[in-house]
């Protein structure tokens, strides 16, 4: 059972103070809520509630006084009691050993909002978000849980228009994040297949290292274009055999994010792309890139996935041989372009077996 949703002045505690974490708890600060911005460094938490400043991130924007830092202990049952919101921003490789620790201080009876918006496929066990959450704190919670697609966060913190999609399995829970996060300036619409989002959040980030990478090629708008148009196939035959809806990928999570992920300098993983297309090493991008870049480990898990299911998705198949096993950028380029005609769109002859598995260990099926 989950706790009623207030109108207005909810208390959230956002768990990761990086450029997701920071933006999200701006909005909801300026949105008349109640904020704590969880983070692991102590100076951090120091010199935000001093100056209003993140120390490492966004550095030069003033925060909402509606926020207030926490940490770096994890936060304890008697904070998160208190909370209304839950609100998940932290890379997905961190978020089992999160939940994990987290778990016992959680009240099944009285479960806040839960809100993730991390973006990637675990390494190792290939699991999804929801999955991670059933693992760790049961199913109960993974069905009241809300994933998110969020857009380029630095333009809403500067009040840009824009607009997002939040899915979970239980419609009620996906209603009150909308309502948490919907403003003029920031639409909010819900759906009810999170796995397609999540699916989304998490492949869209591969496909923009590739356009990021023809563009540090030196190629044009056309082959951005190709780029963009093929992983969105590529994108879609992935979902649906996996067992996520095919119209999801053609909403805000799908192909909008994709098109703003592919096409923009602010983006990790387009820069990740761009620098390797220059002749920069993966090592030397990753060290000095100052945030966590998720499609390079995503491209890990969605080639076990898409062997797993059979499905030809050679883009993806390319960038993992460059970002994992060396192969130079220019070859996997020529070896995409020499492949023989095929037919443009054909969605997979099967689908559902990795998303039916998970809808069992809710219980849905």
């Amino acid at each position: 059972m989950s706790k009623p949703q207030p109108d207005q002045n909810s208390k959230v505690l956002i768990l990761g103070a990086g450029n997701f974490g920071s933006c999200l708890a701006d909005h909801l600060g300026d949105s008349g809520h109640q904020v704590y911005l969880w983070a692991r460094e102590e100076k951090l938490v120091q010199h935000f509630n001093k100056h209003h400043k993140n120390l490492f991130y966004l550095k030069d924007h003033q925060f909402s006084e509606n926020i207030t830092a926490v940490g770096p202990e994890p936060p304890n049952k008697e904070l998160i009691d208190k909370m209304d919101v839950l609100l998940f921003a932290i890379p997905t490789q961190f978020l089992r050993a999160t939940l994990t620790q987290l778990q016992p201080r959680l009240d099944p009876h009285n479960l806040p909002l839960l809100v993730f918006v991390n973006k990637g496929i675990e390494i190792g066990t290939h699991a999804l978000t929801l999955e991670i959450i059933a693992d760790t704190c049961g199913r109960e919670v993974a069905l009241r849980a809300t994933v998110g697609h969020l857009s380029r966060l630095r333009l809403f913190c500067a009040n840009r228009k824009t607009s997002v999609s939040v899915a979970s399995f239980t419609e009620a829970e996906a209603n009150k994040a909308s309502s948490l996060f919907h403003q003029p300036h920031f639409r909010c619409y819900t759906g009810s297949d999170p796995i397609g989002i999540e699916l989304s959040g998490a492949l869209k980030n591969v496909y923009a290292i590739a356009a990021g990478a023809a563009d540090g090629l030196g190629y044009q708008n056309n082959t951005r274009a190709m780029m963009i148009t093929r992983g969105l196939a590529e994108m879609t035959c992935i979902g649906t055999a996996f067992g996520a809806s095919p119209l999801t990928f053609l909403g805000l999570a799908g192909v909008g994010d994709l098109f703003l992920t592919c096409s923009s300098s602010n983006s990790r993983n387009y820069t990740v792309g761009y620098r390797l297309g220059k002749g920069e090493s993966l090592n030397t991008i990753l060290d000095t890139l100052g945030s966590v870049a998720e499609g390079v480990s995503t491209t890990k898990g969605a080639k076990v996935i898409i062997d797993s299911l059979g499905i030809p998705a050679p883009i993806c198949t390319q960038m993992y041989a460059v970002l994992h096993e060396g192969k130079d950028i220019q070859t996997a380029v020529r070896e995409l372009m020499e492949l023989p005609p095929s037919r443009e769109l054909e969605l997979p002859p099967t689908a559902g077996g990795p998303a039916r598995h998970l809808l069992e260990k809710l219980g849905l099926e």
